[in-house]
């Protein structure tokens, strides 16, 4: 599969200008002059699309996807259904990692696994999380260690809940165990080897994560904690933990931009800031005596979306917020070959419109799965 794009203004997130891509399989072959006819010449067939007045961006990298559902708060009718191929595609997003939420009982590993390998086998590509909320945390094997060792999709583990009545209460022995195991199981096996963490609306914040810093050997990068912006409080904690080198994320919601622009201007490590969408999971609402009001289910679209809106309505550069979502995740979760338009690196590329910045093409590992905003694959069981 041979496919030449042409004409676009590249953003790798880094402005290149307007230049050429050449995507030979699942990698990006070349940037920058090509020559078309001599493509012709050599008598092979490839693709041509023509993005003038476009942008070329990397593939979308969402680190927090309920693959298989979450939710059930509610009670059982309230558990959020499994995601479908598409939602991703239109989203721009080319790389997910997936999780349990809540519900470690009538979820299990192995059924997230298996929906992963699924949707790589669909054309995207896809990882997960050992565990859920609780502590201990459920595996696919005995231990968080060996999941991330034997197991090629596990990367860590997570979402660990703390700051949460729905949560494990963990001791901090407990999880610097927990941090631990999937540290070395990602030493011995070349991964990231992250925990990340649910952040729940509690008055301690991240007081636990800090501590698990000051009282163990536990390396910073290998702290993931997600749903920083409860309150103005989390972020200012969140920022100091960025700070000494742990990542957070920002879950999308309708005033991401706000967020990214306060934790930007109070010395926040935009280095280690992520986006993510918490697709498919479950959105309830709790009254301050935590008896439930409400629940809605988290779209995969609200990533794009707030993507645009940070940019478009709230002054951040297109090359910063992209990093959000493409660079600074692969750092935080080792993806060497993602993230970024460059030679060699996986085929995963979004062109969005240069004006309205709406997606017009989407190819994940250089596969055309959408066309002029029209679905070319779609996952196997949708219409």
């Amino acid at each position: 599969m041979i496919t030449l794009i042409k004409n676009g203004e590249i953003y790798a997130p880094k402005p290149l200008g307007i230049q050429s891509i050449l995507l030979l399989g699942n990698k990006i072959a070349k940037i920058g002059d090509i020559d078309e006819e001599t493509l012709a010449h050599l008598g092979i067939v490839y693709n041509v699309v023509d993005a003038e007045g476009s942008l070329v961006v990397p593939g979308f990298i969402d680190p927090h996807v309920h693959l298989i559902g979450g939710g059930g708060e509610g009670g059982f009718a309230t558990r959020t259904p499994e995601i479908q191929l598409s939602d991703m595609i239109h989203s721009g997003i080319t790389t997910v990692v997936g999780l349990l939420g809540t519900d470690g009982t009538t979820r299990h590993m192995t059924s997230l696994l298996a929906k992963a390998r699924g949707l790589e086998e669909e054309g995207i590509t896809t990882y997960i999380y050992s565990g859920n909320y609780a502590v201990p945390t459920p595996t696919i094997l005995s231990n968080v260690k060996d999941d991330v060792i034997i197991i090629d999709k596990v990367i860590g583990a997570g979402e660990i809940a703390i700051s949460d009545a729905r949560s494990g209460q963990p001791s901090l022995h407990e999880l610097a165990k927990l941090v631990g195991e999937a540290h070395v199981g990602g030493m011995l096996s070349g991964k990231a080897g992250v925990t990340h963490f649910h952040v729940g609306p509690g008055k301690e914040y991240l007081s636990l994560l800090h501590q698990l810093l000051e009282d163990y050997e536990i390396p910073s990068s290998k702290i993931y904690a997600t749903h920083i912006t409860r309150s103005r409080e989390l972020v200012d904690d969140a920022i100091i933990l960025a700070n000494k080198g742990a990542y957070v994320d920002i879950t999308a919601d309708e005033v991401t931009g706000k967020w990214i622009t306060y934790y930007k201007e109070n010395g926040g490590d935009m280095e280690h800031l992520t986006l993510s969408s918490d697709g498919n999971g479950s959105l309830p609402k709790f009254d301050e005596n935590g008896n439930l009001i409400g629940f809605g289910v988290a779209s995969t679209n609200t990533l794009y979306q707030q993507v645009v809106s940070a940019v478009k309505n709230h002054g951040l550069s297109l090359e910063e917020v992209l990093k959000l979502v493409t660079t600074n995740t692969a750092s935080a979760l080792k993806f060497a070959q993602k993230g970024k338009i460059k030679e060699d690196y996986d085929a995963d590329i979004v062109i969005l419109d240069k004006q309205s910045l709406e997606i017009n093409h989407v190819f994940a590992k250089g596969q055309h799965m959408l066309q002029n905003q029209e679905l070319l694959v779609k996952g196997t069981f949708e219409n």
